[in-house]
């Protein structure tokens, strides 16, 4: 299954025509935030797949336009604390970043544990049912200490690293952390799980 994520950064070609020319086979989008929803919402009717999505510290709870307002890309499904089968894939995702300001989807690190918690009956009933617990685990933060950084606003979230070492999804795609630098690591191997950061777009084959 082929994938295209995106997040933080509007890249010209994907709200363009020009998409269809660079971007081929995808099986589905994940937006992992920071990114208006028109522009999530024309990305996925272009390609003509399902966009799953979560929203960010800087995404709006309703975003205003001449057309029509939208709390959400629309025909997006919101992976918040939510876990979603796709075509044999188990998708789940937690909104956010942590806590620096108290504004919208920021949470404190407890609070992180509290959304992540919230998937743990379900991620048991998949192991019971389809001999894993999740492949493919999406989030705006990044894991504590893995492509995050050290300012307030930019630290990872705790609840991550214990979801990764507990429940072993095959991916983590994240956002929120900018990339400047060509050397800057954004692919990282956390035991079973591949933690990729995909600030901008990132295509990715899944082996599951």
């Amino acid at each position: 299954m082929n994938i295209l994520s995106v997040s933080d950064k509007i890249i010209p070609f994907l709200y363009s025509p020009e998409i269809l020319e660079k971007i081929h086979d995808v099986d589905l989008v994940l937006g992992c935030g920071d990114l208006p929803y028109y522009y999530q919402e024309y990305i996925a009717m272009k390609l003509q797949v399902p966009l799953f999505f979560v929203r960010g510290n800087h995404d709006s709870p309703i975003e205003y336009s001449a057309d029509k307002d939208r709390k959400g890309p629309r025909g997006g499904t919101d992976l918040h604390c939510r876990i979603v089968h796709y075509d044999d894939l188990i998708i789940a995702g937690v909104e956010g970043c942590v806590w620096y300001n108290g504004e919208n989807y920021q949470y404190t690190q407890s609070e992180m544990f509290l959304n992540v918690l919230k998937l743990v009956p379900s991620l048991l009933v998949n192991r019971l049912l389809h001999g894993r617990y999740l492949d493919v685990f999406i989030s705006h933060a990044a894991p504590w200490g893995i492509h995050d950084k050290s300012d307030r606003t930019h630290r990872g979230i705790k609840a991550f690293n214990w979801l990764i070492r507990v429940f072993k999804p095959k991916y983590h795609f994240h956002g929120h952390n900018h990339v400047y630098e060509i050397d800057t690591i954004t692919k990282t191997k956390v035991g079973n799980t591949l933690v990729l950061n995909t600030y901008g777009y990132r295509e990715t084959k899944l082996v599951i």
